[in-house]
C-alpha cells in the first residue's frame, strides 16, 4: 500500500466516542445498499444497553483509521472477544485444538456486526478514501492484534472484495453457505409460486392456509412497535434462546432502544390468538434486502414458523420491492421455502505461524466440501426444473 504510511490507526471504546455522522459516513460511502447492522443507531443501542460490554464477552475496541490531518479516514467495527458465542462461524475446533497444545486462544480481535450472521462491509472507508484506506484497515486489524497480543482477528461475514483484499494481506479465506430468497421482479406472492414445481407449490399453499387458522397476523413498523409488542416479543426470544444457546445474547432494554431509535428499519411480525401474541419474527429492513434475525413462540401451532419466519418475510420483501430476504444463518429448511444457497465469507489470521498454517490447511479442505454439496443444495430447492410445465 503506498498510502499506508500516510494513516495512523487507534482504538475507540465505543461508537459513541466516533459520532453518528461520521461513522455513518463510512458505513455508505461505498455505494453499497443500506445495511441496518453498521447503521451507528443499532451497535449504539447494543453498547448502551449493556448487550456487549461489561461481562458479555464482547468488549468494544473499535479500529479508526486517520490521515496525516488527523482527519478520520476509516473505520472497522471491532471487539475484544473472550469466547466465541454469538459469530455464527463457529471456531471452537481451532480454539479447543491450541489450547490442548498449551496456547490461549482468549481474547481474540472480533471485526462483525455483532449477533448477525449478515453479510456486510467491515472495512469501512470514509468518503474520498476509498481503496487506500480499506487496505490500510486491513493491515492495521494486524497490527492491532500484535499489539494487544491477542492470538488472532476474525473478519466475518464480511463481502467477497473484502475477502480477497484481506488474503492478499495474508489472512485465511473461509466460505460457508446460507439460503437467501431472490426477488425475481415478483408483483404478489402468487407469482412467486408460479415459478415452483406443482407439487411444491401445493405445499406451500397448505402450509399457509393451516398457519393462519385461528390466528391474526400483523407486521409492524414503526410506531406500531409499542412496548406491549416488545414485552411479547422478548419472552419469545428468551424462550427461543435459552433452548438454542443456553443464554440469549440480547437483553430487554435493547428491543425498546433499537425500536425507539430505527423504528422505520424494524419489521416484526406478530402472531396473535384470542388477541393475545404467541409468537413472533424480529426482521430489519435494508435497502435492498429483508433481514430476518429471531423468532419465538409461546404457543406450539402447525407451520407458524415457517409462516412468519420466511412466507410473511418473502410477502414483506415483494410490497416494498427489496432483491432479497437474508433470513439468517443455516436451516436446509429454508430451502423448500423457495430460499437458495448462497456464499458467504470471513477471513481469519493467526499471530501463531503454527496455528496459522493447520487452521490453513483445515479451511482448505472445508472450502471443497462446502463447495461438493452445492449440487445437492440446488437440486433441494422448490423450483420448476427445465422442462416441466406449470399445472
Amino acid at each position: 500500500m503506498e498510502q499506508q504510511a500516510t494513516f495512523r490507526a487507534r482504538l475507540v471504546e465505543s461508537v459513541a466516542g466516533i459520532g453518528r455522522d461520521t461513522w455513518d459516513a463510512c458505513a455508505s460511502s461505498d455505494g453499497a445498499p443500506y445495511n441496518p447492522f453498521l447503521d451507528w443507531r443499532f451497535l449504539d443501542a447494543l453498547e448502551r444497553s449493556g448487550s456487549i460490554g461489561g461481562r458479555s464477552g464482547w468488549s468494544p475496541a473499535h479500529v479508526i483509521l486517520e490521515d496525516s490531518a488527523g482527519e478520520i479516514a476509516g473505520v472497522a467495527p471491532t471487539y475484544v472477544k473472550r469466547h466465541s458465542q454469538g459469530e455464527y462461524v463457529f471456531d471452537h475446533a481451532f480454539a479447543d485444538a491450541y489450547q490442548r497444545a498449551g496456547g490461549e486462544y482468549y481474547p481474540k480481535l472480533q471485526v462483525a456486526a455483532p449477533f448477525t450472521p449478515a453479510t456486510g462491509p467491515r472495512l469501512l472507508a470514509a468518503p474520498g478514501y476509498g481503496a487506500p484506506a480499506k487496505g490500510a484497515l486491513a493491515t492495521a486489524l494486524l497490527a492491532v492484534r500484535d499489539r494487544m497480543e491477542v492470538s488472532s482477528v476474525h473478519v466475518t461475514f464480511c463481502t467477497e472484495e473484502e475477502q480477497a483484499l484481506l488474503v492478499e494481506r495474508g489472512y485465511l479465506s473461509r466460505v460457508d453457505r446460507q439460503f437467501h430468497w431472490t426477488n425475481e421482479g415478483y408483483g404478489s406472492y402468487d407469482d412467486f409460486l408460479g415459478d415452483l414445481a406443482s407439487r411444491k407449490r401445493k405445499q406451500l399453499k397448505r402450509e399457509r392456509r393451516e398457519a393462519a387458522e385461528g390466528v391474526v397476523i400483523r407486521q409492524l413498523t414503526g410506531a406500531d412497535l409499542t412496548e406491549v409488542y416488545w414485552d411479547a416479543f422478548f419472552e419469545f426470544y428468551m424462550d427461543t434462546g435459552a433452548r438454542k444457546w443456553g443464554r440469549p445474547y440480547l437483553n430487554r432494554r435493547f428491543f425498546s432502544m433499537v425500536g425507539e431509535a430505527m423504528p422505520e428499519k424494524i419489521l416484526l411480525v406478530v402472531a396473535e390468538v384470542a388477541g393475545k401474541p404467541v409468537a413472533g419474527a424480529l426482521n430489519f429492513i435494508g435497502g435492498d434486502a429483508l433481514y430476518g434475525r429471531y423468532w419465538g413462540a409461546v404457543e406450539e401451532r402447525p407451520f407458524l414458523h415457517f409462516e412468519l419466519c420466511y412466507h410473511q418475510a418473502i410477502d414483506a420483501a415483494i410490497e416494498r420491492g427489496l432483491s432479497r430476504v437474508e433470513a439468517g444463518a443455516q436451516g436446509e429448511h429454508k430451502l423448500a421455502r423457495g430460499y437458495r444457497p448462497v456464499t458467504t465469507y470471513s477471513a481469519h489470521a493467526f499471530a501463531d505461524p503454527g496455528l496459522h498454517d493447520a487452521v490453513g490447511d483445515y479451511l482448505a479442505r472445508e472450502r471443497r466440501m462446502v463447495a461438493m454439496g452445492d449440487e445437492a443444495l440446488d437440486a433441494a430447492t422448490p423450483f420448476r426444473k427445465d422442462g416441466e410445465h406449470i399445472s
